[in-house]
């Protein structure tokens, strides 16, 4: 049974919408802002439970929305650093073999 003089417990906006930002960065809806929408808005949604003492809920979907964000950063990021490196001509992709003809090249 619930104390009837303690206060009624909510969810947090903010770990709501860092969930829905996270979900909507990783399935490519919003690349490039819904993970750092997702990342922002968890910290705050972090900060607003722990300052909250019992009153606001929803950590652990402000935690599945910082992960989602800081995954699809990092992702992002490594898939950006391989397109520059393959651009500069760093590393060949493998897409690129078949169009080598190392016949025909005479010294």
């Amino acid at each position: 049974m619930q104390n009837p003089y303690s206060s009624p417990t909510r969810t947090s906006v903010m770990a709501i919408i860092s969930l829905i930002t996270g979900i909507l960065g990783f399935v490519q809806v919003l690349p490039v802002i819904g993970p750092i929408a997702a990342i922002i808005t968890g910290h705050m949604a972090k900060s607003e439970i722990k300052k909250s003492n019992g009153t606001v809920t929803g950590g652990g979907m402000a935690t599945a929305g910082l992960i989602l964000g800081y995954l699809m950063l990092v992702l992002g990021l490594c898939l950006t650093c391989v397109l520059v490196a393959a651009i500069a001509g760093l590393i060949t992709l493998p897409f690129a073999i078949p169009f080598v003809d190392t016949g025909s090249f005479q010294f």
